[in-house]
């Protein structure tokens, strides 16, 4: 769809202090001094004008996000409807007793979004494929969008307005979701779960923005499991999509999107720009100089406060494939094409796609970087990391505007995913006939036709593997380095690799072979181990440093996991193979409620709920739900998981044939495909 209007753009931060009183006489009040704007209301859709000549004004940051002022005793007010303008991006929200409040400071901008660069496209040279400059500063937070949406009819355009903090469920196919899941009879398990979902749900500024990553109210002690964490809320994101309620994934998108790029350091390194938080939390603070007055803002975490201190690299990721699932069932695609959501993309895609010292195109990452947030020897190149990688360049590419700024930046994601495919399919796969070839490898080879690239030593071979591998399938394995390959089953990997296509259809169908074949292993009492086997005595001590959490057959370790339910589900519809996740749901639905919503559950065989496992996990809740609906209507599975892309096994970009030495084969990915 060709989409043409206004957009206004303002680089500030989220804890601007601008409030702009939207009274109900239809005028506006008076920022503050922080900010000056002009203000245009003769128009059909309010919007600022900056002060000097199309020069953005950038407002004063603090350390905390968004901002809200509330007096003692006063609810909350609800976002504006669409009598209200189309304020697409709220940056603050603030009541002190009178009227309705929200804060929107825009530029007047015209620009066409799909094909035209605006100012925040950067500057493009021939060695890097994109350069995103901010005024104000690599800090900065660019964008605030103001925008009137026209759609092309049948001869006459149509204006479509979205507002910011109202259901886009009516938006596409979602109508059709909501009905079919008040049609479809509920179990008491189901209705259980859906009240604790709901329970959880996060408002700031009198709207939802996510859910609490668990509720137990036991927990004295309850770290950071009473924030909002991005990976957390993938599941919960779907189950409402699925149910038709797309407020909350809507806001979600846009507050997360307001906390990039923050400033918060450990031992006053910064991370790099574009990095999304691990978590955020909405905390009430006392108003500077008030009498009794509070805000409310959302304090992000990019890992200065958690345990190891790691940030997270997944997030971003999740951020990106949760925006494309957020169109795909909705039909909101115009939240994709506004400008500050494909900043933050590239954003995302530039911290990922920088150049440095390694050679391999997967991504580099530390240990505790991804689910497995502890040091459990997956540092480095791990399976998941590579996967949500990989996805989330497919779900970029797809969402991304083409226009003379992101061309260059098509053009890398092209090249990496080609590189990367290949990487992960021919030398992270593993069946009977590759541990005989790894068994019979030569090391210290040195040459570009090398057979044993890695120098991988046969010994490394695992005696657990040897007996272990079935005759028939194949898996991912976890982690593969110079000299290094980590044998072990990793199981959101595997699913992810499926989900994403990563993995080639073969492949694919050898995966979950593996699991059918050694169910009572990853699936056993309760789906599913989120790796395997677990490390033990004195492999245990060396690699996780001894850490009590981590202990054989628990949490991380070797644990089973519920919440990866609805990856399982996803992967067997799209591979034609639905009984089996019907099978693991159904296992899961008799202990879940029972055994009240675990996070984890240990043992080898998963039979008891986890020793540190906190209850009524938000996730596991929600995968439950999100696998019930997506059995129900396998149809809308196909929203979520990838195809296969022929076109990037057509293209090699090694770059071998420039210098005149063998061309880099693709016949074996090829060859896998075309069975």
């Amino acid at each position: 769809m060709n989409m043409s209007g206004s957009i206004g753009i303002s680089t500030m931060k989220p804890c601007c202090r601008i409030l702009i009183t939207c009274r109900s006489s239809g005028f506006f009040g008076t920022p503050q001094s922080r900010c000056h704007h002009h203000f245009v209301d003769n128009l059909p859709t309010f919007r600022f004008k900056p002060v000097q000549g199309g020069q953005i004004h950038r407002c004063s940051p603090r350390l905390f996000g968004f901002r809200r002022l509330i007096e003692p005793n006063q609810r909350p007010s609800r976002l504006p409807d669409s009598s209200w303008g189309q304020s697409r991006v709220l940056s603050g929200c603030c009541n002190p007793g009178k009227g309705r409040v929200t804060t929107s400071v825009i530029s007047n901008v015209a620009s066409n979004v799909r094909h035209h660069s605006t100012s925040v496209e950067g500057h493009v040279n021939e060695k890097s494929f994109e350069r995103i400059y901010i005024q104000g500063g690599m800090n900065v937070k660019p964008l605030v969008v103001e925008r009137i949406e026209r759609g092309v009819g049948v001869g006459k355009e149509e204006e479509h307005r979205v507002e910011d903090g109202r259901s886009n469920a009516d938006i596409g196919n979602s109508d059709g979701l909501d009905k079919a899941a008040q049609e479809r009879e509920v179990s008491e398990i189901e209705k259980e779960a859906w009240t604790l979902l709901r329970n959880v749900v996060v408002n700031y500024c009198g709207s939802p923005v996510g859910t609490v990553a668990a509720n137990d109210p036991a927990d004295k002690q309850p770290l950071n499991y009473d924030q909002v964490f991005i990976r957390d809320f993938v599941p919960s994101a779907l189950a409402f999509l699925l149910k038709g309620e797309g407020e909350i994934v809507r806001n979600f998108l846009l507050h997360t999107l307001q906390l990039q790029s923050w400033e918060k350091t450990v031992d006053c390194y910064s991370p790099g720009q574009g990095l999304m938080p691990a978590s955020f939390k909405v905390r009430t603070v006392p108003l500077d100089g008030s009498n009794g007055a509070f805000e409310e803002v959302l304090d992000p975490d990019f890992g200065e406060s958690a345990i190891g201190r790691v940030a997270p690299v997944d997030s971003g990721l999740w951020w990106i494939i949760l925006l494309r699932a957020y169109g795909k069932i909705t039909g909101d695609y115009a939240l994709q094409e506004r400008v500050d959501v494909q900043t933050g993309i590239k954003l995302i895609l530039n911290l990922c796609l920088t150049d440095g010292f390694d050679m391999f195109p997967s991504l580099l990452v530390t240990d505790g970087s991804c689910m497995i947030d502890r040091r459990m020897g997956i540092h480095g190149h791990p399976l998941e990391i590579q996967a949500l990688f990989y996805s989330a360049l497919r779900c970029s590419r797809e969402m991304l505007s083409l226009n003379d700024g992101s061309k260059n930046l098509v053009t890398a994601i092209n090249n990496r995913l080609s590189a990367l495919s290949f990487h992960i399919r021919e030398y992270y796969w593993v069946d009977m006939k590759k541990i005989n070839e790894i068994y019979r490898y030569k090391t210290e080879e040195y040459s570009t036709d090398a057979i044993n690239k890695f120098n991988i030593y046969p010994e490394q071979i695992p005696s657990w593997l040897v007996d272990w591998i079935p005759d028939t399938g194949g898996y991912l394995i976890g982690n593969l380095q110079p000299a290094h390959m980590d044998f072990r089953f990793f199981t959101l990997g595997n699913l992810w690799s499926i989900v994403s296509s990563l993995s080639t259809p073969k492949q694919n169908e050898g995966i979950l072979n593996v699991i059918e074949s050694k169910w009572d292993d990853l699936v056993g009492h309760m789906p599913l181990k989120i790796c395997y086997p677990a490390l033990e005595y004195e492999e245990w001590r060396i690699i996780t440093g001894s850490d009590p959490k981590n202990t054989p057959w628990s949490y991380h370790n070797g644990g089973s996991w519920p919440t990866l339910l609805w990856q399982f589900t996803l992967a067997c519809i799209k591979m034609g193979r639905p009984e089996l996740a019907r099978k693991a749901v159904d296992m899961a639905e008799q202990r879940l409620s029972v055994d009240r919503w675990p996070e984890y559950y240990d043992t080898k065989n998963g039979r008891f709920i986890g020793k540190q496992s906190r209850l009524f996990q938000t996730w596991t809740i929600a995968g439950f739900l999100t696998s019930k609906m997506l059995l129900e209507r396998p149809e809308l599975a196909s929203l979520l998981y990838l195809e296969e892309d022929y076109e990037l096994l057509e293209s090699c970009v090694c770059a071998l044939s420039k210098t005149g030495r063998k061309k880099c084969s693709r016949g074996a990915a090829r060859s896998q495909i075309l069975v």
